[in-house]
């Protein structure tokens, strides 16, 4: 899992946002604001541009660089939290990466989105998706999985994550508000989350 790679990440995550913006869009609107497709494609750009202009030297630098990114980027909750996600990783991952060391970052990653949104598995948000991926991508790691196939499994653990908040009742951010209302939408964070993981297996491959 070397620099380009990492890179690669961001660009194919950017392509399947931009392809998949207006349902996350919808998705935000029946619970949300709905930006969020909006906002996340705009960042997910803003991130290739910065990493095109000033080509970083290692994955640690690649997620610095999208984490700020983002922050600065990204209009609405989506921006500090998953650039949240990615400095935290920047910050501790060391090269060359293993996958048993991207699993750790991955997991201080989850953990500090957890703390700035306040949100736990089963509050219908992005962690419903991060965390299941990371745990999942923990128990390959622990099985020796091969990379591609750990991070199919982190891929569909986010995916099943996502569409596991359908059922659940928002108990954090703007559709917390709606309450009984937001029972029967998929949380679009939690969407986009697994579009970028969906994103990292396809580079993987």
């Amino acid at each position: 899992m070397d620099t380009d790679v990492f890179v690669a990440w961001f660009e194919e995550a950017a392509r399947l946002v931009r392809q998949d913006r207006d349902r996350l869009t919808e998705l935000d609107a029946a619970i949300g604001d709905a930006d969020h497709g909006t906002n996340l494609d705009r960042g997910l750009s803003e991130v290739c541009k910065a990493l095109a202009g000033t080509p970083p030297e290692t994955p640690a630098q690649v997620l610095t660089v999208a984490g700020v990114t983002l922050i600065r980027r990204v209009g609405g909750a989506s921006g500090p939290l998953y650039g949240s996600v990615f400095r935290q990783m920047g910050k501790v991952l060391e090269s060359p990466v293993t996958l048993a060391g991207f699993s750790v970052a991955f997991e201080g990653g989850v953990v500090a989105v957890e703390r700035l949104g306040k949100a736990a598995l089963g509050d219908k948000t992005m962690v419903d998706a991060l965390a299941p991926a990371s745990r999942a991508l923990a128990l390959a790691v622990k099985d020796g999985a091969t990379v591609r196939e750990a991070l199919d499994q982190a891929a569909r653990a986010a995916a099943e994550g996502a569409t596991a908040t359908i059922p659940l009742q928002a108990r954090k951010g703007r559709a917390s508000y709606l309450g009984e209302r937001s029972v029967g939408h998929e949380d679009p964070g939690a969407a986009s989350a697994a579009l970028i993981m969906a994103a990292l297996a396809s580079v993987a491959a």
